[in-house]
């Protein structure tokens, strides 16, 4: 990307923004609405931090960007003629940010095509911002990788919620069969969990039942600290659904075959 250095400047632009909005709301009393079923709970939570803060993000893209698309949660797709799309979560892991829990994050990513080009996962409650490119990753500017783990028995594992965001007892089960050999597993960080893992603190996670806007963001940010993040099945990934992530090849591929055992 030839204006990398400027997508960059724009998406910290769009971080300070977002965060002027969803900190005006954190830790404060807040109303919270359902959205419906989701995966193994009735209970998929929204609130106006929510929906403010895409708002926000919005537009400061079409005042700078008129011609890109923008995709989020929240609102409605806006399709332009560029091949440049951005991908908005305005706050991933609503279910800490309505309980007080400093690991939701804001996820924003730039694709031109079916490239990514750049990608962002903001905590702005920690002042940790984690920007992805393919030329690295960082943490307020500094470079970060992945740490070498060439087996689960050493491994750190995550998921957001094992007992409430798998669709069935077979996701369940096969999240479980790999948790079962490794070193510790420590869950509910939401997003926050995948930047641990491009920071070398985690070393997998794994999910289901997500959508893109859940993972464009940080799928730069992983793959440019020198992880991989796939499907179960060890492939592509764009559309969410179910989801893996590795800092280190060697321990995917053994997690793959975990979770793909059949018994």
């Amino acid at each position: 990307m030839d204006n990398e250095k400027d997508y960059i400047t724009f998406m910290n632009e769009i971080g300070n923004a977002a965060a002027a909005v969803s900190l005006k709301y954190f830790k404060k009393p807040l109303d919270v609405l359902s959205k419906g079923k989701k995966l193994g709970t009735e209970f998929d939570p929204v609130t106006v931090a929510d929906r403010n803060t895409e708002f926000a993000i919005r537009e400061i893209i079409r005042e700078k960007y008129p011609t890109h698309s923008i995709i989020g949660e929240e609102h409605a797709d806006e399709t332009k003629s560029s091949n440049y799309k951005w991908i908005i979560d305005p706050i991933d892991g609503t279910r800490a940010y309505i309980t007080g829990v400093p690991t939701w994050g804001t996820l924003i990513a730039l694709k031109n095509g079916d490239d990514h080009e750049i990608g962002m996962i903001d905590q702005p409650y920690l002042k940790e911002r984690f920007i992805g490119t393919k030329n690295g990753s960082t943490m307020n500017g500094t470079p970060i990788k992945c740490r070498p783990c060439d087996t689960i028995l050493n491994a750190t594992i995550s998921t957001t919620d094992p007992l409430q965001l798998f669709k069935d007892d077979d996701e369940q089960d096969r999240f479980f069969r790999v948790a079962a050999g490794a070193k510790m597993m420590r869950n509910g960080y939401d997003c926050y969990a995948y930047a641990m893992v491009a920071m070398g603190f985690i070393d997998v996670v794994i999910e289901a039942g997500l959508e893109a806007y859940d993972i464009q963001g940080i799928i730069p940010v992983i793959e440019g600290a020198g992880g991989i993040i796939t499907n179960w099945q060890g492939e592509k990934v764009t559309e969410g659904g179910q989801v893996v992530t590795c800092g280190d090849r060697r321990l995917h591929e053994q997690v793959i075959g975990l979770l793909n055992t059949t018994t």
